[in-house]
């Protein structure tokens, strides 16, 4: 299984694999899968949301955080937060959806 391990202050905070291993885990549980994320009108208006890490450099320091200290944070190197922050590459959803939290994006989940 390929896993990513999302730590927050030094201690595992999320697990991270790909879709086609989570469903077959959801099926072996017997649970019903949820929508593919194109068809969920929630996580379009997240994505919307999250626009603004198209800034994401101009944010980390607004907040006075190193690429460091926010990459670390993240779960991934500096230097791919660099080629992030640079536009040389696109992150996938959790790693958006971390940094949002991060940086108080608003929209980074679903409100209760």
């Amino acid at each position: 299984m390929d896993i990513q391990i999302i730590s927050r202050d030094g201690e595992p905070e999320y697990a991270v694999l790909p879709w086609a291993q989570y469903q077959a885990l959801l099926k072996a549980a017997g649970v019903q899968p949820p929508t593919t994320p194109s068809s969920n009108p929630i996580l379009a208006t997240v994505a919307e949301d999250l626009q603004p890490l198209e800034q994401l450099r101009s944010l980390r320091e607004a907040k006075g955080l190193a690429i460091e200290t926010l990459a670390r944070t993240v779960g991934i190197s500096p230097s791919y937060l660099g080629l992030i922050e640079r536009g040389e590459r696109q992150p996938d959803a959790a790693i958006r959806r971390s940094l949002a939290w991060e940086l108080g994006v608003p929209g980074w989940r679903e409100e209760p």
